[in-house]
């Protein structure tokens, strides 16, 4: 193979670099397709806010004028600054099952992030946390999430090859949601309530949810809860403005806890979402003609499967027990809405904390995700 490595630019260029993703995988039982126009819309300078703080260069390789690989690499001067590294980042990574194409994607990027100055890179990762992250290393057989990344089990080998080695480890739980919730948690949650002054706040309505300002308080939460977790950095203003745009349409009320104490502080959220990964691989990446029929369809009807986006409790308010609250709440919503179970999307290995919160339910540990780190010298 005569593997050659261009830089991308312009619209044309990007929506091949987003098309080789959903062809790679257009087969797949367990890949689930971005969106072309979210993906499009977060790697776009113009668009993502993140770019305020971020400097990114896509690469796609190519065997004649045959697309075999692509990546896109990185530089989050804002997680710099917070975690006083000088790292680099790679992500949005795919490629055929030839060394050739994965050595010469991975050495694009290393060299433009070491021009840059970095003296590491590593992913795969986002411009932030709220991005997908971490290369699939056990659970090739399941179903992704769209929350997550799917690749093949030839990804992890051609990287530890070229000398990429473990930086974190996140784990994923297929969690059996009961008929009611189980007895232990609903003391518990009374319990918790009562203690601490708290009660749990419910909207029928998006446009009042913004209005009272809650969607602006939930991610001032997760700056709060998440600041300690890997490679995470504090979202702005402009990001969460562009987060609570992409985000509050699809949002299913029934299935957001909010949690206030007594002055009305958000103190603790949980977010679920129905499961949208079969709509998403009917979808292909196309939104029209029939894409968010689908999607439509996946959100209002009955399924089987939920995600949780995001847990958060404020940091005062951690390791109370506030986060049985969700449950207590949530168990009953879903039920209704006829879930069997939930995807609790990646947890790192070692947030024990975050972990111990599945005790009360029967659970799997069915995937396992890896970002991986290289000194560039």
């Amino acid at each position: 193979m005569n593997v050659v490595v261009r830089p991308l630019s312009g619209k044309k260029e990007m929506k091949q670099f987003v098309k080789f993703r959903i062809d790679l995988y257009r087969d797949s039982p367990y890949a689930i397709p971005p969106l072309y126009l979210d993906e499009l819309a977060t790697l776009d300078p113009k668009k993502n806010p993140a770019f305020e703080f971020c400097e990114a260069r896509c690469f796609m390789a190519f065997d004649g004028d045959q697309p075999v690989g692509r990546i896109c690499a990185m530089v989050n001067h804002r997680a710099n600054e917070v975690w006083k590294t000088q790292s680099g980042r790679f992500g949005f990574v795919d490629f055929v099952d030839d060394e050739a194409v994965s050595r010469a994607l991975l050495a694009a990027a290393e060299g433009w992030v070491k021009s840059k100055g970095m003296h590491s890179i590593h992913g795969p990762l986002g411009f932030t946390d709220l991005d997908q992250e971490g290369m699939l290393i056990e659970g090739f057989d399941q179903v992704g999430t769209m929350a997550t990344i799917y690749n093949h089990p030839y990804y992890p080998v051609h990287l530890e090859k070229l000398g990429y080695v473990r930086d974190a480890d996140w784990v994923e739980y297929k969690i059996t949601i009961p008929d009611v919730a189980p007895d232990k948690l609903r003391r518990v949650s009374e319990l918790i309530l009562k203690k601490y002054k708290l009660r749990i706040v419910k909207y029928s309505s998006a446009s009042r949810f913004l209005k009272d300002g809650f969607g602006q308080k939930l991610f001032e939460l997760v700056n709060d809860s998440y600041r300690h977790l890997y490679g995470f950095t504090p979202l702005t203003q402009a990001q969460i403005d562009y987060y609570l745009k992409l985000y509050v349409p699809m949002l299913k009320l029934e299935f957001l806890v909010l949690i206030v104490n007594a002055d009305g502080d958000l103190v603790g959220m949980g977010v679920a979402l129905p499961s949208l990964s079969r709509a998403l691989q009917k979808a292909q990446g196309r939104l029209f003609p029939f894409g968010f029929l689908h999607l439509l369809k996946a959100l209002k009807m009955k399924n089987p499967v939920v995600d949780f986006l995001l847990i958060a409790v404020r940091k005062d308010y951690q390791n109370k027990g506030v986060n049985a609250l969700v449950f207590y709440d949530g168990i009953p919503h879903l039920k209704r809405f006829g879930v069997m179970y939930a995807e609790s999307n990646p947890e790192l290995v070692d947030n024990t904390k975050v972990q111990s919160q599945w005790d009360e339910f029967e659970r799997v540990n069915h995937k396992r995700r890896r970002a991986y780190r290289k000194e560039l010298v």
